[in-house]
């Protein structure tokens, strides 16, 4: 009966599968050859290496599924190698495409790709208000965009108000008058007090003055106010019609001095390592094709907006020329070399003074800022590595696809010549461009696989030595002896149906009984579609066309061998997909392209989680309704906040939660 309804629940995962992925792709039933892993040394017997109970005498192919069996190193030779050893032939390094690159100190280079919105600049923002009650009688400036100077008149004011306090100016210069004539000294000081406060009372008002002098001479008051510019700039908004009455501090205009400008941008949370205040900053406009402009960073939120998990990042623009427009949209890119301690290596910084209000201030020694008077501080102030590209401050890098990474752990593989590999834990900083800064684990001069790395460590998982998905020697990973256990399918909670139309019709309200082994032997291809996803998310098409191959070879060492042979047809079907769609991730040649195949293999991969449940604790399911044109789209993840692979830095945060896949006896 546990057999029937096994059958049962992988017939239906390769219906459903196969319609989604023939609609998508179209299907293929074209298979890669296999890598040869030729053990130097004897060959006893021959194996499969996703059949492992196939085994024969002399080379041959597999009778399940016609791939090319692989030797199986004697006893002695495996004696020969360390526990973490393999040794591959010429021959098999050359089918395996193994590449290597050297453990190097160098300034890794770092790109971070923002979006944002030109806007004013808010120090050089200026605001016309009525100083007093009253009615507006004529507007000068009556429409948007005029160019006005210091000292323009721009409004004319009526204001019974003023009139009373002019009037008042006036009854006090003739008091003042009179007192003087008596030569009554006491009295003479009181006049003269009364006036000075009439007079500051006329200037608290909004009166020039020229404008208070001319009353004094004159001896008239006018019930009249002229207005007048106190900045020049741009009139960016009226506020006002002519005949509007207005209370004291009404805006009537807002004028902006467009020579300076603010690009106003989101770091994503994992990029604030490598921003900091005066950086420069290229951005490109959809006005100007083709064309670069520049700025320098002059503030960075000290909060986190922990909604969508960015900072707020400002970059202040120089605009003489008047030719960016407030409102542009604009794609920056940030450009940093990182040192060994994680700081940010800017050549044009190294030694100077910099103004810590105003980044464009950069000086070669102490001094004032020209714009706010404050005094310049060191660049080595602000985060900048100030010293000479030396040995000593230059750190330890390694190309980004060399590492395999699991969960917290990092694993590479060292090439000590003569075709001899070697397994190391090392422990790694922060990832700069297509670089790792490695903090332990390795020494400048040493090979370190690059390409290959996933071929490597699943020869080592057939052997049952230690590798990325084993630290320990924990016997083999495959084979037909498994240890049996129920594994309660799909994620804890409700069964119900993910938006986009993602039915999961695999789920069955009852457990299934798989082998545990056989959930384990899914691993690698579910860690090397975590890289693949990683990569899309940070638009890093290199890294999606590695991790895309280690998806191939996880498919190559998948084990089918817990399935019955009439239902391994049905098996067999979902792989064919899942292979296309790895295939074409890793031959295509831009991002768009890759993102189709990642929605066809995520959508397939998702029933197999669902099938057959997952190793890991915890396998998280996001959805975004915007991917594809509204079409919608879904992935899988480790971490629970949003990476979108379908958008990249665009909208990195993009998607929501829709489910979690959790291993039975996780919790």
């Amino acid at each position: 009966m546990k057999a029937m309804t096994q059958k049962a629940v992988i017939g239906a995962m390769a219906l459903v599968v196969g319609m989604v992925l023939g609609t998508q792709l179209g299907g293929s039933d074209e298979r890669k050859e296999p890598m040869h892993q030729v053990v130097e040394g004897r060959a006893a017997e021959w194996m499969c290496s996703m059949h492992l109970q196939i085994r024969m005498s002399e080379p041959s192919q597999c009778p399940i599924c016609a791939m090319d069996l692989i030797p199986v190193p004697t006893s002695d030779t495996a004696e020969e190698l360390g526990l973490r050893q393999l040794r591959l032939s010429s021959d098999a390094r050359e089918q395996a495409s193994i590449q290597t690159a050297p453990v190097e100190r160098r300034f890794a280079p770092v790109e971070t790709r923002m979006v944002g919105k030109i806007g004013f600049d808010e120090t050089r923002v200026s605001y016309i208000t009525a100083w007093v009650p009253g009615r507006i009688d004529r507007l000068y400036v009556d429409y948007v965009g005029v160019q006005v100077a210091p000292g323009d008149h721009l409004a004319y004011l009526y204001s019974p108000e003023l009139l009373t306090a002019q009037e008042e100016l006036i009854q006090a210069l003739r008091a003042q008058d009179r007192v003087g004539d008596s030569g009554v000294g006491s009295l003479g000081q009181t006049a003269r007090a009364t006036v000075e406060a009439s007079r500051e009372k006329l200037r608290l008002l909004g009166l020039k003055k020229e404008q208070v002098t001319r009353i004094e001479s004159e001896r008239k008051a006018s019930d009249h106010l002229t207005i007048f510019a106190q900045t020049g700039g741009i009139v960016v908004e009226k506020h006002l019609i002519q005949g509007a009455y207005v209370e004291t501090g009404t805006p009537i205009y807002t004028i902006a001095d467009l020579s300076r400008l603010w690009l106003e941008m989101a770091a994503y949370e994992s990029d604030l390592a490598w921003i900091h205040f005066g950086q420069e900053v290229q951005f490109t406009t959809e006005a100007y094709p083709g064309e670069t402009f520049a700025g320098r960073i002059s503030f960075v939120d000290p909060l986190l907006d922990e909604r969508t998990r960015t900072v707020r990042v400002r970059v202040s623009v120089s605009n003489e020329d008047s030719r960016l427009k407030p409102g542009m949209l604009a794609r920056a890119t940030v450009r940093a070399k990182v040192a060994a301690d994680g700081r940010v290596m800017d050549p044009g910084l190294a030694g100077k003074w910099i103004s810590p209000m105003h980044p464009e201030i950069v000086r070669d020694g102490p001094g004032f800022c020209d714009i706010c008077g404050m005094d310049l501080v060191r660049a080595e102030e602000l985060g900048y590595w100030a010293l000479e590209e030396t040995k000593a401050g230059t750190p330890l890098v390694i190309p980004a696809s060399a590492p395999l990474l699991t969960g917290k752990r990092a694993v590479v593989y060292i090439a000590l010549g003569e075709g001899l590999y070697e397994g190391r834990e090392i422990v790694l900083g922060p990832r700069a461009g297509d670089y790792y800064l490695v903090r332990e684990g390795l020494h400048e001069g040493e090979q370190v696989v690059v390409n290959g790395a996933f071929k490597i460590d699943s020869a080592l998982q057939i052997r049952a030595k230690p590798s990325m998905m084993n630290p320990q020697n924990a016997g083999p990973t495959m084979g037909k002896n498994h240890n049996a256990s129920t594994i309660a399918l799909g994620a804890s909670g409700h069964e119900g149906h993910a938006p986009g139309n993602m039915d999961y019709t695999m789920a069955d309200k009852a457990d299934m009984t798989v082998s545990t082994a056989f959930v384990r032997d899914l691993q690698p291809l579910f860690m090397a579609y975590f890289a693949v996803q990683q990569a899309l998310s940070k638009d890093y098409l290199q890294g999606t066309h590695t991790g895309a191959l280690a998806l191939i070879e996880a498919l190559n060492g998948a084990a089918t061998v817990a399935l019955e042979d009439s239902t391994l047809m049905a098996s067999m079907t979902i792989e064919r997909g899942l292979r296309h769609s790895a295939e074409t991730m890793r031959a295509a040649g831009d991002l768009a392209v890759a993102r189709r195949a990642f929605a066809s293999f995520s959508t397939a991969l998702t029933e197999v989680a669902r099938g057959f449940g997952i190793s890991a604790s915890e396998v998280h399911v996001f959805y975004c309704p915007m991917a594809f044109d509204n079409e919608g789209a879904a992935w899988l993840q480790q971490g629970e906040e949003t990476q979108n692979p379908y958008f990249g830095a665009e909208m990195y945060r993009c998607g929501s939660r829709q489910k979690t896949l959790t291993a039975a006896g996780s919790g």
